[in-house]
């Protein structure tokens, strides 16, 4: 965190981390060996962590989701491949509504809110179990 209160270089710093994964599993993500759900799963459980991690305590500006949105979208296009395009008979790179639609878990932006959510409900629980705990002693 900076001093103007701003997340923006660990996100930054996130970001650059999750592409140098990303680009190391590049040639597994574009395979036609694995399956789509396989590829799915090494991004949730390989890259998605290296970027997300410390993601508990991020306040997310507009500009911070979309670069979230945008790395997520390009690591899905690499998975998801391209789609042929009925009218014109051309092979094209899926839009991003499509891109959620055959995404079906929460996007990026989601588990950082999820996550958020969850760590305010452990300081919350801890601080009141602390709190009483100080009570019933005194």
């Amino acid at each position: 965190m900076s001093n103007q209160n701003s997340i923006q270089e660990e996100i930054k710093s996130r970001l650059k981390l999750g592409n140098a994964c990303y680009y190391s599993a590049q040639n597994l993500l574009s395979s036609r060996l694995l399956s789509k759900n396989l590829k799915i799963k090494i991004y949730r459980n390989i890259i998605l962590p290296i970027v997300l991690y410390g993601c508990e305590t991020w306040s997310l500006t507009l500009r911070e989701e979309r670069r979230l949105r945008v790395f997520e979208n390009r690591v899905l296009r690499r998975i998801l491949g391209y789609k042929r395009d009925e009218v014109r008979g051309e092979w094209r790179k899926l839009h991003n509504e499509e891109l959620s639609d055959l995404y079906s878990l929460p996007d990026i932006v989601r588990v950082v809110k999820s996550r958020r959510m969850r760590w305010a409900g452990h300081v919350v629980a801890y601080g009141g179990g602390e709190s009483c705990a100080q009570g019933s002693s005194g």
